[in-house]
């Protein structure tokens, strides 16, 4: 991890070509158009890394944690809370301008025999494909990118989503092959300049390989032959395939906090406003209610303690309401009680140190008693954020791209599919022990792993997992899909009873791609949760990689 300090910044995206897959006739035409003859490659290395790392927490600590219920919004909340999307939500085309970027950077890598810096294109573009084709299905990809070479390419074909899986693997193994060698053996590497690592190859490699991993555990279901070949083959030969294992190899981006470009999405000290983003964001009683169960110490480091106790005083008067001056507690009627159950559809919590939002609830702003019922505002009765998240940067303001604890609970998972050697309970308890470290809580693992977080059974690595990756859930949101795990329910505003699994593709695309987007709609197989989407074009519509699968739904 290394963080970049000087006037470029980690999210400025100063370089970044506008390009989506269709409409490149002027780009064509550009006489300043970036290209391989004239960029330095570290530069445009540090805009495709910052801006991929932007689009991390933008998912991770945006809607996916809504879905996976790691945050609830108590203000303006629809596509968070209940997954209120459609054909204009979400588009793909910051991945593809950096993806453009990209590949300037591939190309330049090859031309000037820049085997570091070609390695760590093949890593971004591997990790950029991979979250189109996670998050919308079949896309863009062998045609992609490639309108200079012509009219033919200005309409990408989509490509089926499988291919797209086969591409990532291959890609990510000549990385692993081209970052083999010492590191004395690379040149024109800029330090300050690869904000992910220093031009640490060796931790590129890791990096690369912890990927291979990841996309061959999302096949496991889908197609288990291909994932149990290659989890067998990364996980017993570390030294051909080293992996990342400790949290000090984290592949993690930090803010750096100048700007409101590059600081931490839910900072007050560019967000003033008192409805501004972290005044919007609960911490969702899911997560609350199973880390308190779990006794678990990543909770003080996530969030606040409630201000303001609640205490009902069982056989008062219908208009008691008033705070203890020695406890500080506010005591309430029973009426006032069972009056907020019907009108928020919730019963008070009264838990004294932590309270997170239920999902996707009717009246957030009025949860537990809330006097005034302002979106996004301060609630003294629910849990914010910590503090730390005021911030706009700070020493775990991170967008974790991937982590050791994942490649535990991966291996954990792979162990108890006969993949890999060792124990699952072993992978397990190192997933939990690198997650405490990589939060600063390393010191609590004995106690923590001796109580209820103790190993018990696959549900156990699943929901570990999904506690791992706190302002990361996208991919929680992928497990999710192939297990089923956590068991998550909806909430009484949600857009459908079921969690969404995938984004619909843009109307952009479908206006100006028209038959290749079509194409690509109409191979999506519809669940019972479509509800009116009148195409297939839903995000409750499964992709290549879930069809078949019984998985989620």
């Amino acid at each position: 991890m290394y963080q970049l300090k000087n006037k470029i910044g980690i999210l400025v995206l100063g370089l970044t070509v506008l390009i989506s897959c269709h409409g490149l006739e002027d780009l064509n035409e550009n006489p300043n158009q970036i290209g391989s003859d004239n960029v330095d490659p570290n530069l445009l290395m540090a805009t495709v890394i910052s801006g991929t790392a932007k689009n991390v927490v933008g998912l991770g600590f945006g809607d996916m944690a809504g879905v996976m219920q790691h945050t609830q919004k108590d203000g303006w909340s629809g596509g968070h809370n209940s997954y209120d999307w459609s054909n204009d939500s979400h588009s793909w085309n910051g991945y593809y301008s950096l993806l453009n970027n990209n590949k300037t950077l591939i190309e330049k890598a090859e031309t000037d025999n820049l085997d570091f810096h070609l390695g760590v294109g093949l890593v971004m573009k591997a990790y950029l494909f991979g979250m189109i084709t996670d998050l919308w299905g079949d896309a863009p990809y062998s045609g992609a990118l490639r309108a200079d070479e012509g009219v033919d390419f200005f309409d990408a074909v989509f490509d089926d989503q499988k291919d797209i899986y086969t591409g990532i693997f291959a890609d990510l193994s000549r990385a692993n092959t081209l970052l083999s060698k010492s590191q004395d053996a690379y040149f024109s590497i800029q330090t300050q300049q690869d904000i992910l690592y220093a031009g640490n190859v060796a931790q590129w490699r890791k990096f690369a390989n912890s990927l291979a991993l990841r996309y061959y555990m999302r096949l496991s279901v889908k197609e288990p032959g291909v994932a149990a070949e290659g989890i067998r083959r990364i996980a017993s030969n570390p030294q051909q395939y080293p992996l990342i294992t400790d949290a000090t190899d984290d592949a993690n981006v930090d803010y750096v906090g100048a700007s409101p470009n590059d600081s931490w999405p839910s900072n007050t000290e560019f967000d003033t406003s008192p409805q501004g983003a972290y005044f919007r964001i609960k911490m969702a009683a899911t997560l609350v209610d199973a880390l308190q169960m779990l006794e678990d110490p990543r909770l003080a480091v996530w969030a606040n303690k409630i201000e303001i106790p609640l205490v009902e005083d069982v056989g008062s008067p219908d208009d008691t309401d008033y705070i203890d001056d020695t406890t500080g507690e506010r005591h309430v009627s029973e009426k006032l009680v069972d009056d907020h159950l019907a009108i928020v559809g919730e019963p008070v919590n009264f838990d004294k140190e932590y309270v997170g939002l239920p999902t996707a609830i009717t009246l957030g702003p009025a949860y537990n008693l809330k006097k005034e019922f302002n979106q996004g505002s301060y609630n003294p009765h629910v849990s914010q954020l910590n503090d730390i998240y005021k911030a706009a940067s700070g020493p775990l303001l991170k967008s974790r791209l991937i982590s050791a604890a994942e490649v535990h609970f991966i291996l954990a998972e792979a162990a108890l599919n006969g993949w890999a050697t060792g124990s699952a309970e072993q992978y397990y308890n190192q997933g939990i022990q690198q997650s405490l470290n990589a939060w600063g809580v390393g010191d609590s693992y004995a106690t923590y792993i001796s109580g209820p977080a103790a190993y018990g059974d696959y549900e156990d690595i699943i929901e570990q997992k999904w506690i791992a990756s706190w302002t990361s859930a996208a991919q929680s949101w992928f497990d999710y899909r192939r297990t089923g795990l956590p068991d998550l329910q909806t909430g009484p505003t949600a857009k459908r009873a079921a969690l969404p699994l995938r984004f619909y593709y843009h109307i952009d695309e479908i206006d100006n791609n028209t038959a290749n987007a079509d194409a690509a709609i109409n191979k999506l197989e519809t669940t019972p949760f479509k509800g009116e989407d009148t195409t297939n074009n839903s995000a409750w519509s499964k992709m290549w990689l879930l069809q078949g699968t019984n998985q989620p739904y």
